[in-house]
């Protein structure tokens, strides 16, 4: 029906009306910047385990988890940010997750900070896909080794979304990357484009090796060949390393070629998301040539 100019949907969750910051339906959501008991994190700093449950922020995030394979089984938000939903949560897939609603003190109370978001989707984490599994159909993919700066790793994630990459693989050393920050910074698409942790490091290239996949370091340094000399392949595997030491030895010894991006005013190398996006913008051009 219509109402006040908007239209209100049918919704298949089941909203609930939260007044008490202390109830323990909401514990889900509770405490998000407590680094002791974050309900997003898989293993606590004591080594103990964690709920790890994967947390959406905000209406285009939480938009994107509902249209992912991580399916949610809760929601917290403020009544303006429920209508902003409205559509999104009529899918019938949806029928009976709660949806607790509640002011914006009383989120702020349970999260522990004001969240201007005003809304908040949790879901379990499914099963992990294998690097065999999100090989399979792709044409174009990174592998992250040591990158563990979670901003930079949703900026990648973004970047790969909008610019045709297929699926990211991580190497050792990287972080979660479905840190409640990087599923924020990547706007939700931490959540739609498929991953993969390469659980035998580095004998997991060798997979993408014998799948066809050209292994192209991305390095400033010697024997390196300039970008677009390196991304004519069916099939690319762009290899980025953390900012600072990039890329190890012993993998980039696995690499079929090293390339740099050519820099100005004795610049050597750029932020590791904006070296894989100039990287994956010369590949997308290349294809749409």
């Amino acid at each position: 029906m219509w109402n006040g100019g908007l239209v209100q949907h049918a919704l298949a969750v089941d909203v609930i009306d939260v007044t008490d910051p202390d109830d323990p339906r909401v514990d889900d959501f509770r405490d998000l910047s407590a680094v002791d008991r974050r309900p997003d994190l898989a293993v606590l700093p004591g080594g103990e385990a964690g709920k790890g449950l994967v947390i959406a922020e905000g209406v285009t995030v939480t938009q994107r988890m509902i249209a992912s394979r991580f399916t949610p089984h809760a929601f917290l938000g403020v009544p303006n940010r429920l209508a902003q939903l409205s559509n999104d949560l009529s899918h019938p897939s949806l029928a009976g997750v709660p949806f607790y609603r509640v002011s914006a003190d009383v989120m702020a109370a349970i999260v522990g900070f004001h969240l201007n978001r005003g809304v908040l989707a949790a879901a379990h984490r499914p099963a992990p896909l294998t690097v065999a599994e999100v090989l399979a159909d792709a044409r174009t993919v990174v592998v992250l080794e040591g990158v563990n700066d979670h901003e930079n790793i949703g900026s990648i994630f973004r970047n790969a979304a909008g610019l045709h990459v297929d699926a990211l693989i991580f190497g050792a050393g990287c972080s979660d990357p479905l840190y409640r920050r990087s599923v924020r910074v990547s706007m939700g698409h931490a959540l739609l484009v498929p991953f993969a942790r390469a659980d035998a490091w580095p004998d997991d290239l060798d997979t993408a090796a014998r799948a066809g996949f050209s292994l192209v370091a991305l390095t400033p340094g010697e024997g390196s060949v300039p970008l677009d000399a390196a991304v004519d392949a069916d099939r690319i595997a762009f290899l980025v390393g953390a900012e600072g030491p990039g890329l190890t030895a012993e993998t980039m010894a696995r690499c079929d070629v090293r390339a740099r991006i050519p820099m100005s005013r004795g610049t050597d190398s750029l932020n590791v998301a904006t070296a894989a996006a100039i990287a994956f913008y010369e590949r997308t051009r290349r294809l749409q040539a």
